[in-house]
């Protein structure tokens, strides 16, 4: 062989390994493109069948206290029943997913999940944490631990049930820490027993200031028609500028409309909606509420100039959620015959006793104040058109970038807490 032939296979050959290697890196970076585009999708569905869930649970409460205010966090409930799952077994579990919609025991699920809460987590004005008190006799099995961890970034804390009473006092500081204040005594005495082997924890808070605040000058005292049929004078506060608005039509035909009320930092908003027609009650806007409902809300909402009118209101709702989650096929959760829980542990057959919340929501000028507590308690078994919602109306607050809706609600008497 020529020294002339050699050089020349030895570029051959140094051409080939350089095409190899483009070709591995180029394969390498597809690769790593795809499972990034499969994670994004992956949280993308966890995000809205984690709002779907929340909307679902707020529109059966709703269908119970039809003229009543209320108020109610669909994440804090989407949260407890993620960490219910981590625990759940057969029928049980199979409830959950296909009432929720998803399966935090699914591989990749626990890290979407603690993805979401750490992009919550990000928003200086939110403070959102989960927390598991257990019985220091009861073993929790490790895949439940590991899952809590994983999920939930949440340590579970022992406390020595057969003291109820001290017991109770620790969860409710818990919660008043979390909460700043807003919510001090969360469980009332006698929620906890001896029996009591579990409590499952969510705790959100949240202050956020209007991005343009309502002028405190323009404030009137303006009537205010209530669900009931009387009318009340309250404090209207009142703004005109550039909104985010849309309106819509129910299926059976109800023209209503929705209007975006963006807080400091843009990443969080307030949606407000009502009824165009003054007697046309709220449940005829909550019946078939779900995240189809707030996907349909953000495509329609379009920049307008309006004159917002909107009561200064306060809100301090208290729920006992066993009736509404019945409702919606989870009754296995509270059956001492069929619940399964026992990934939990396998020392004792457990079954939820009750499922409670309390969300306290106050809005004025400057912006809103919201808390938000929610356990699981398991035993041993626009010339500007101007909106002006003086009638009944629907709240959201929602976090954008994840589509969490940290809390909702109903006013229907503004006055009233």
């Amino acid at each position: 062989m020529s020294i002339q032939e050699g050089r020349l296979n030895c570029k051959q050959l140094q051409l080939a390994l350089t095409n190899n290697y483009s070709t591995s890196r180029m394969q390498c970076v597809h690769l790593w493109i795809s499972l990034c585009l499969f994670e994004v999708g992956l949280c993308n569905v966890l995000q809205e069948k984690h709002v779907d869930f929340g909307l679902r649970v707020f529109s059966e409460v709703s269908h119970s206290s039809p003229d009543q205010n209320l108020a109610f966090s669909p994440y804090g409930i989407s949260a407890i029943l993620g960490m219910a799952q981590l625990g759940a077994s057969g029928s049980t579990l199979k409830a959950l997913t296909t009432s929720m919609g998803f399966s935090l025991q699914e591989r990749g699920a626990p890290r979407q999940q603690r993805l979401m809460q750490r992009d919550l987590s990000k928003e200086e004005v939110v403070q959102s944490i989960s927390g598991v008190m257990v019985d220091r006799k009861l073993g929790l099995e490790k895949s439940f631990r590991r899952g809590l961890g994983k999920a939930y970034q949440s340590t579970p804390h022992q406390l020595d049930f057969s003291q109820p009473e001290t017991s109770l006092a620790v969860i409710n500081a818990w919660v008043s820490d979390y909460t700043e204040g807003m919510i001090p005594n969360f469980l009332s005495s006698g929620a906890l027993s001896e029996e009591t082997r579990l409590v499952l924890l969510n705790a959100i808070h949240f202050r956020g200031l209007w991005k343009v605040p309502f002028d405190p000058r323009m404030t009137q005292e303006r009537l205010f028609h209530c669900a009931n049929g009387s009318s009340v004078p309250v404090p209207m506060m009142s703004i005109t500028q550039r909104f985010n608005y849309g309106d819509f039509v129910t299926e059976d035909g109800v023209d209503y409309d929705v209007i975006e009320v963006p807080y400091e930092g843009d990443s969080l908003s307030m949606l407000l909606v009502s009824p165009f027609e003054q007697d046309v009650p709220l449940s005829a806007l909550t019946k078939g509420l779900g995240g189809h409902t707030l996907q349909e809300w953000r495509k329609g909402l379009r920049k307008v100039n309006r004159q917002l009118t909107l009561p200064r209101f306060t809100i301090d709702t208290e729920l006992d959620l066993k009736s509404a989650l019945t409702r919606l096929g989870l009754g296995d959760l509270f059956s001492q015959k069929n619940a399964d829980f026992s990934r939990i542990t396998t020392e004792e057959q457990l079954c939820v006793s009750k499922v409670l919340q309390r969300v306290k929501i106050e809005v004025d000028e400057e912006g809103t104040k919201g808390s938000a507590a929610t356990a699981a308690v398991i035993f041993s078994r626009m010339a500007v058109e101007e909106i002006v919602l003086d009638r009944p109306f629907l709240f959201l607050i929602q976090h954008k970038p994840t589509g969490a809706v940290l809390f909702m609600g109903q006013v229907n008497q503004p006055q009233q807490h």
